[in-house]
């Protein structure tokens, strides 16, 4: 695994953990819409994108997106190894008291990470 685009500093409270394969087209929406829910937060909080062998653009968008947002980490697999590896990775490397998983197609609804946090 080759690890990249990560930061230091305050305690994390929340990591959100988002494998990624070919989602290239997606992942500047996805990051907006997370950002924005996790702004509400009022805590630190992170995204730790985890790219698993993407044939795409998709480790392009997320080395953007972490040059452009310090809240973002991002991981690259050195292949394809699957979607239970891809998250146990970004899990493993996750700094969050809490960690949240969801998927790179907005499957997921981001708005119900706060509903999560309040739990």
């Amino acid at each position: 695994m080759n690890k990249e685009a990560s930061n230091s500093g305050p305690t994390v409270c929340l990591s959100v953990v988002v494998p990624v394969f070919n989602e290239a087209d997606g992942l500047r929406l996805l990051w907006e819409k997370l950002s924005s829910v996790l702004a509400g937060l009022g805590k630190r909080w992170e995204v730790v994108f985890v790219d698993d062998g993407s044939h795409d653009s998709s480790w392009s968008v997320l080395k953007q997106l972490h040059e452009q947002h310090p809240e973002v980490r991002a991981l690259r697999l050195s292949r394809n190894f699957g979607h239970q590896t891809a998250l146990t990775a970004g899990m493993e490397a996750a700094r969050g008291a809490a960690i949240v998983t969801m998927d790179a197609d907005l499957q997921h609804p981001p708005d119900l990470i706060l509903e999560l946090v309040r739990q």
